[in-house]
């Protein structure tokens, strides 16, 4: 029975060889399958054994191409592209610390085979890229998630960096989860503060000490003013820049015409646009206004913001301040 045992394996070694080692350029033959079987699992197995296993695998539904006398693995969960965007996501995000990307970059290369694996060397070290450093992110997720699952509140400390660029406690809060938010390649917590009782946006690289109030119901998301018909999306994404909690208003604004392309990629193709003389657009759009003060102020050059009077008399305030912070001694 003990020499039989490893045999018994041999189908799903098979399979995982092909995973492994074999694509459209690089076909196994049955001789070559057999000696990774000895050689990776100490299962010896005659080429015509080979030959009905992967038979059997074939009419399990695998899809087991041929070429040059070899075999090959057709299709996999991710082709290669996609595991590249997906590392090159994992590589980006900042709200990922360096030891979880490396260990998310090397479960993303085990989903293909060896070859890919050498083409993705050249990525810059994750150490060099500009990454959080809260262990415990991974873990509020899951919390965050069971929370919003048995619509529970939670409560957790809310910090900020300091001069020595190490996380500082600044607050704790309580507060009822709704969503969380990929945002500018920062992960927010969408959920309302139950002090405040206004709705809030959580950077969830900045929490720790999390922990779920298992007695406490969370507010339902209806009654909150605002999100009575639930979560806007849309609204979140183009109306939000920053992803502040003041209600989105009508903004008009000047700005170039090479600046076109920028507007849509901030707040989407439904902004409205009309000529207004040679080389400029008039913009209407809905956003939040603490929102829109920031973002005017990056264009400052080429957009002016008309409307409302409100805003327009802020970007005017921040930019007399400016002038007098670089104004010569």
């Amino acid at each position: 029975m003990e020499d039989l045992e490893p045999k018994k394996l041999a189908l799903l070694r098979i399979e995982q060889i092909l995973k492994r080692y074999s694509d459209f350029d690089h076909p196994l033959t049955q001789e070559e399958i057999a000696g990774h079987l000895e050689q990776d699992y100490g299962i010896v197995l005659e080429r015509k054994a080979v030959s009905r296993n992967l038979s059997l695998l074939r009419e399990a539904g695998l899809e087991i191409g041929t070429k040059r006398g070899g075999n090959y693995l057709e299709t996999r969960e991710f082709e290669d592209a996609e595991l590249r965007m997906l590392i090159d996501g994992v590589l980006s995000s900042r709200y990922i610390t360096a030891r979880h990307s490396k260990e998310l970059i090397e479960q993303l290369c085990g989903l293909s085979n060896q070859y890919f694996r050498a083409h993705v060397r050249h990525i810059c070290s994750v150490d060099d890229w500009s990454k959080t450093d809260n262990q415990a992110l991974f873990f509020n997720i899951e919390l965050v998630d069971e929370a919003i699952g048995n619509k529970r509140q939670i409560a957790f400390d809310f910090n900020c960096y300091g001069v020595d660029k190490k996380l500082h406690k600044t607050a704790s809060h309580t507060a009822s989860p709704y969503q969380m938010l990929l945002h500018s390649q920062r992960y927010y917590l969408m959920a309302l503060n139950e002090k405040w009782k206004n709705m809030a946006f959580y950077r969830m690289d900045h929490i720790t000490n999390m922990r779920i109030l298992t007695d406490t119901p969370l507010t339902d998301l209806h009654s909150v003013p605002g999100y009575e018909n639930g979560i806007d999306y849309k609204d979140l994404a183009c109306a939000r820049p920053h992803l502040f909690n003041d209600k989105a208003q009508r903004v008009e604004l000047l700005a170039a015409d090479w600046m076109i392309d920028r507007i849509i990629e901030w707040f989407g193709t439904g902004v409205q646009m009309e000529r207004a003389g040679e080389n400029k657009v008039r913009v209407t759009l809905k956003a939040s206004p603490a929102a829109m003060e920031i973002w005017a102020l990056q264009y400052i050059d080429c957009v002016e913001v008309t409307k409302p009077a409100g805003l327009r008399e802020k970007i005017r305030a921040d930019l007399a301040k400016g002038q007098a912070a670089y104004a010569e001694p």
